[in-house]
């Protein structure tokens, strides 16, 4: 049996500053302010801009997001030191998240420091802060590996000495949602605000998080796709879901909204989500296999907890071995194309003939299958490429220049990339960036015969900002022709998408 309650609870993003220690990852004070203002739009209590001491750029982006005036609280980060939390005063912060190591293993090998003085330090810092006038949140970092009576008696020193809430770190993933929920209950009885921050080192981030909740936590740390060092941080989209439709709580947070905010820290990280992952990836809510088609045909909920829009999602279904006629029958309707019973029963075994082979069924497979057994004209695209010129080279910025007609209409972009084919796509994607946001999901690139005159297959996947998905594959000797006809056709098999919609009548979300 689900528990129920109506409680509140806060969401602190750290995906600026602990999301920001991801392995490969540096965001200029530019990238941090565009995301800080998607997190306030999406509705986060509070955003932890950054480390201020660590550099003047760092400072330079928390003070460009403490000037914005968001609609919510901005923290940033201090060790027990003086100078930390000065450099957080200079950047206008008046909310401080002050840490220290309380577990032997930290306090031996890496402060190397006695209990009594990592004690110490986290009193004076606190008092330090206070002396600021800040709010303080204090985190006893690696507390679920520390000694649980030492630990009580660090968070009621610096509670004594002024914090405001205490955050329990599992810093290195280690805990159980059990331990987690003991923890929690016992800590709960100092008094304050608790909050509960997790990395994911055992997958158990977002579990251990909801259990901190459970037992009395009022906040949880999270980043945005749980990225973070190592395995991660509890994932925000993850967790909030989980507590909206499973556990009744709320939060501030526009769900809505998720999908879109994701889609922008993954583009400015460069931290690709995995197709798999909850709430987020690009398979959440695809369906290949007839049976699930079938059902989500009939009733969604057969094999989906909740709605897409929900979260800024659109359903996808896709063809494969596993796709049976319900299935096939609904992509082709996206296309306004209604093939008989038997029309419908020899496309599915040509496509299943074809995926036995070990192909990825594009879309663009699929119509040319289907206008062939339907005996109709090949759809024509709205776009169509003219010409296109790319340059590269040692010391040189690959630089693609492209010749489209859309719509009737002729345009001329060029773009810059990091190969030729980025600087292509790049240039493609530019001229339909304000009428449809075109993006690319996924590139893939294979040899299919030998020598350096190979013959390459590109096989892409494309989305625009209503959510239509649309995959195309092209083959040649030029890997760069083939990537821009594999873009071409599948930004025309998107357009088609948009077209059946308005002509079905269906409302397209926006976000």
């Amino acid at each position: 049996m689900l528990r129920v309650s109506n409680e509140y609870v806060r969401i602190y993003d750290t995906t600026l500053r602990d999301g920001e220690q991801t392995p490969g990852v540096t965001l200029t004070p530019d990238d941090k302010l565009l995301i800080a203002k998607e997190l306030a739009r999406l509705g986060v209590d509070v955003i932890e801009a950054g480390f201020p001491i660590i550099s003047k750029g760092e400072q330079d982006a928390i003070k460009a997001i403490t000037r914005e005036g968001l609609n919510c609280e901005i923290s940033g980060l201090a060790r027990c030191e003086r100078s930390d939390i000065d450099a957080a005063v200079s950047c206008n912060l008046n909310y401080v998240h002050i840490f220290i190591a309380t577990s032997d293993i930290h306090l031996k090998y890496k402060l190397k420091i006695s209990r009594e003085e990592a004690l110490r330090k986290a009193v004076e810092a606190t008092e330090y802060a206070k002396s600021y006038g800040l709010k303080v949140e204090f985190s006893a970092e690696d507390a679920t590996r520390s000694e649980r009576e030492y630990l009580k008696q660090v968070y009621k020193a610096v509670v004594e000495a002024g914090a405001d809430r205490l955050d329990v770190p599992d810093t290195v993933g280690y805990a159980t949602p059990k331990y987690i929920y003991d923890l929690i209950s016992e800590l709960k009885t100092i008094n304050v605000p608790l909050s509960i921050h997790c990395h994911d080192d055992f997958g158990l981030a977002v579990a251990n998080s909801i259990a901190a909740i459970e037992a009395g936590a009022s906040c949880a740390h999270l980043t945005i796709n749980g990225i973070g060092e190592r395995a991660g941080n509890a994932s925000l989209e993850e967790f909030v879901m989980a507590l909206h439709c499973l556990y009744g709580k709320k939060t501030r947070i526009n769900t809505r909204l998720l999908y879109e905010t994701s889609r922008l820290v993954s583009s400015l990280t460069g931290i690709i989500v995995q197709p798999n992952k909850a709430i987020i990836g690009e398979n959440a809510f695809g369906h290949e296999s007839g049976i699930h088609t079938h059902g989500i045909l009939s009733n969604p909920l057969t094999y989906e907890p909740i709605d897409p829009e929900m979260v800024g999602r659109k359903r996808w279904l896709e063809a494969g071995k596993h796709a049976g006629a319900h299935g096939i029958a609904a992509m082709l309707e996206e296309y306004n194309l209604k093939p008989s019973r038997e029309e419908t029963k020899i496309i599915v075994n040509r496509i299943k003939e074809l995926a036995d082979k070990g192909k990825k069924i594009t879309d663009a497979d699929l119509l040319t299958i289907a206008t062939e057994v339907m005996h109709k004209s090949s759809i024509e695209g709205k776009i169509k490429l003219n010409d296109f010129v790319v340059t590269t080279g040692i010391n040189v910025v690959p630089t693609a220049s492209v010749r489209l007609v859309f719509d009737g209409k002729e345009f001329i972009t060029a773009e810059t990339g990091v190969g030729p084919v980025d600087a292509a796509l790049k240039a493609i994607q530019k001229v339909t960036s304000e009428t449809m946001s075109i993006k690319l999901k996924e590139f893939r690139l294979e040899a299919i015969t030998g020598g350096s005159d190979a013959l390459a297959e590109v096989s892409i996947k494309v989305e625009d900002k209503y959510g239509h998905i649309a995959s195309a594959r092209a083959a040649g000797e030029d890997i760069v022709i083939a990537s821009v006809q594999a873009m071409i056709e599948g930004i025309n098999k998107v357009m088609l998408k948009r077209v059946s919609d308005t002509k079905s009548g269906l409302r397209e979300y926006t976000v």
